[in-house]
């Protein structure tokens, strides 16, 4: 594995590059924690990037500057949008990346984001936000990664049960009140849930569901991004109880996990694990071509 500091990217002079022989990823230290590209080298960023924002640093006002970002649910207004414009300290320990931010200072939450690049496709990502208030406080953590623009969303609907094998239902589907189901971006289908972006419908789109089966997919042109993570039945879960959401406008789309809801006590932490992975290979909407292309793909990756 290779890991370049003082990485040029965007105009952020001290990024860092953690390459192997197949994928690399890209985070900024003098914003963040903010990982700013994943992919395939010298490929398609799978990330959005924002042109506008990139090399900015400083300031009061928050800032999307894309790829991958860490909040703590739920969303609340000025809470979850803390200005994340300041230099974050970072280490390596045996190639793990350790990233490092500032205490909040409007919230007293401090979070850090531990990344390991495997050997293959596999990127280990570990989430904390610890609790520097003087109080406990109830919060999820929660991972929003912002994809480049015209892909597509895969959710994977529960497994098929009769009425006969099962009377109670099997999962949360939340909706915003902006949701509007009819929208074409959307494809409902009996195994998938499907989310398209499109740059040019310019009406916000969201869902939240309980995903058990602890995977959401991209597909983007000829290659697909697969997100794994955990689901715990026994933890509670914000937003009326789930552990998923997508989201799409005409400037991005963010796949967004969730950890568990709990109350955190003061110098306690909360910790969220994902995992991703990419591939080669192009994924249609047909629901026949998803099971057979892209279950044989998360077939080979980890669970959580």
């Amino acid at each position: 594995m290779e890991i370049q500091k003082n990485y040029n990217f965007g105009g952020w002079k001290n990024c860092v590059r953690m390459a192997n022989d197949e994928i690399e990823l890209i985070v900024t230290t003098d914003v963040g924690p903010r990982i700013v590209r994943f992919g395939y080298t010298g490929e398609q960023n799978f990330f959005r990037e924002f042109k506008e924002d990139q090399g900015k640093v400083g300031g009061k006002e928050w800032r999307i500057y894309g790829g991958h970002r860490f909040w703590h649910a739920p969303e609340a207004s000025p809470r979850c949008y803390y200005p994340d414009n300041e230099k974050v300290d970072y280490e390596l320990k045996d190639n793990v990346l350790i990233l490092t931010q500032n205490t909040e200072k409007t919230t007293g939450m401090q979070k850090q984001i531990e990344i390991t690049l495997k050997e293959d496709n596999e990127v280990d990502l570990l989430h904390k936000i610890t609790n520097h208030n003087l109080w406990p406080i109830k919060f999820a953590p929660w991972c929003l990664t912002v994809m480049n623009l015209r892909g597509r969303a895969i959710v994977p609907q529960e497994p098929f049960q009769s009425w006969d094998e099962r009377l109670t239902p099997v999962r949360p589907l939340v909706l915003w009140g902006y949701t509007d189901m009819a929208d074409p971006r959307w494809i409902w289908g009996t195994k998938y849930i499907q989310l398209k972006q499109n740059p040019k419908l310019e009406s916000k789109q969201k869902l939240g569901i309980l995903n058990t089966l602890g995977w959401v997919a991209y597909s983007l042109g000829k290659q697909v991004f697969i997100k794994r993570y955990k689901y715990d039945p026994r933890a509670e879960y914000t937003d009326f109880g789930v552990n998923t959401e997508i989201y799409t406008d005409p400037d991005i789309f963010e796949i967004e996990t969730l950890g568990e809801f709990k109350s955190i006590d003061p110098e306690e932490f909360a910790e969220h694990r994902e995992k991703w992975y990419l591939f080669k290979k192009e994924i249609t909407e047909d629901e026949n071509q998803i099971d057979k292309n892209l279950l044989n793909l998360v077939n080979k990756t980890e669970k959580v």
